[in-house]
């Protein structure tokens, strides 16, 4: 996740540059497939667990702490992020990315064989510290050993990695929940991880590895940042805690964590961040808001289709499949070079596309509105969404000094996974609020008297709100007019 470049991948790069050599050419295939066989494991893991949530919620007794276990991953990932951009610009990505991997299967592992809701989220909790140092120590690989006009095309292929899982990972997963039941679908992921870290730490080893030129890879680590790591993550875990507490006694946590994570947020992040300030900060933020707001709402799609339509897990997942195919088409679009001069108004209309998706969802509320336009407007949505997250990626890493990258990286990834975290909670306590703790006792909106439809537009209707303020901040990524 930075811009860094060592001596020896300077003059690689150079060379690349003169024999116009892509990302799958000699000197980067070994390393490109490696990578990207690691983002596909993650993809499968992802799509796994959206289609398998409602299913564990329900058997662990845990349906009103549904959001919960989605942010918590997104909670401990926080600090992984931030140590993970502290390690790799002393050290190299290679420890980060090992370990992250680790930490990830063995969260999965926890998760799998957990009798209790809290110990699963306490499994995803593992996963998220994992995830966190995994995705920060990929940026840096990137960013260390490609050249710049490679950078769009290996984030394409990142896009492209999910294509599969979505279409499969769905009704792969349904199958293996409806058949083998839930906690196979976490329990059957942590042993493909060899084959890919075989391919790629090599070649991380050859091309990425060690300090950037200039830093000392026996200085110490920045404990103003570990501390601040530290406090965003524990204050985004209160936060999250007092949102699915809905006690007036659970004011106490929630403040308590909006008072640890403001100051901390504030010194991790590009100053001028939460003010939309041009450049570098417009990128993080717009980072959050599109993350945040899809991954919110895309959070409770399987569950609405399950619980007020009637459709299988394997059915409900399914829906969400198409939008790989679109994710990583719009990312294919963001990376051909004759779109450059045109990435911020693509960036615009990517997030128009967002709230628009996110808006139509709900509309299956009405049984006379056929299931499949969820498919279609997440798959319109997932298009927007390839336009964005790669181009935010591709923007931080031409806008980052080598000495900044590892840092910048990480802001990116923490606006996303604190935006996550944040808009979980909100759209949780709403939906906790208006009686969606009791949506699995019925797959009739007419039975519930009409609450949890209401519970469900809860969480949608803010969240397209924030996908539009994003298409604002979209026109504010330029440093100048």
């Amino acid at each position: 996740m930075s811009a860094l470049e060592s001596r020896d991948t300077v003059v690689v790069s150079d060379a690349v540059e003169k024999d116009g050599a892509g990302v799958l050419s000699r000197d980067y295939r070994a390393l490109s497939v490696g990578i990207v066989s690691v983002v596909l494991l993650i993809a499968f893991e992802a799509t796994a667990v959206g289609t398998a949530m409602p299913v564990a919620a329900r058997e662990l007794d845990g349906l009103a702490l549904y959001a919960f276990a989605f942010s918590g991953y997104f909670t401990t990932s926080l600090f992984g992020m931030v140590f993970a951009g502290q390690w790799s610009d002393r050290s190299g990505p290679l420890g980060a990315l090992t370990t992250g991997i680790a930490a990830f299967a063995a969260g999965l592992v926890v998760a799998g064989t957990a009798g209790a809701m809290w110990v699963f989220i306490l499994g995803r909790a593992v996963q998220g510290l994992g995830g966190g140092l995994v995705i920060v120590a990929l940026y840096v690989v990137v960013g260390r050993a490609y050249p710049e006009r490679l950078r769009p095309a290996i984030m394409a292929a990142f896009a492209a990695g999910w294509v599969v899982p979505s279409i499969v990972g769905p009704l792969a997963s349904g199958a293996v929940t409806e058949h083998l039941g839930w906690r196979w679908v976490f329990l059957g992921i942590p042993v493909l991880v060899v084959l890919p870290l075989a391919l790629a730490l090599p070649q991380i080893h050859r091309k990425a590895a060690g300090p950037v030129d200039g830093a000392d890879g026996a200085a110490s680590f920045d404990r103003r940042r570990i501390r601040l790591a530290l406090a965003i993550s524990l204050g985004a875990g209160l936060l999250q805690y007092a949102a699915q507490d809905l006690r007036w006694l659970s004011l106490v946590p929630g403040l308590a964590g909006a008072a640890l994570l403001v100051p901390a947020v504030l010194g991790l992040l590009p100053r001028g961040t939460y003010r939309a300030a041009r450049g570098l900060p417009s990128v993080v933020l717009l980072r959050g808001v599109s993350a945040g707001s899809f991954i919110a709402a895309e959070s409770f799609v399987p569950l609405m289709l399950v619980t007020q339509r009637g459709l299988s897990p394997t059915l409900a997942g399914f829906s969400l499949a198409a939008g790989g195919l679109t994710w990583a088409l719009g990312s294919w679009v963001q990376s051909r070079p004759r779109v450059e001069p045109y990435r911020e108004r693509l960036m615009t209309g990517g997030m128009v596309l967002v709230a628009a998706a996110i808006v139509t969802a709900p509309s299956v509320l009405l049984h006379s509105v056929p299931v499949w336009t969820v498919a279609v407007a997440w798959g319109f949505g997932c298009f927007g969404m390839g336009l964005v997250i790669s181009s935010t990626s591709v923007l931080l890493l031409k806008l980052s000094a080598p000495s900044q990258a590892g840092a910048n990286s990480a802001a990116l990834q923490i606006s996303d996974a604190l935006s996550n975290v944040v808009l979980l909670a909100a759209t949780g306590a709403a939906f906790a609020a208006l009686g969606g703790g009791g949506a699995a006792a019925t797959t009739s909106t007419t039975a519930s008297g009409g609450s949890h439809p209401a519970a469900f537009a809860a969480v949608f209707l803010p969240m397209a709100a924030v996908a539009l303020a994003g298409a604002w901040v979209t026109r504010r990524l330029r440093t100048s007019d």
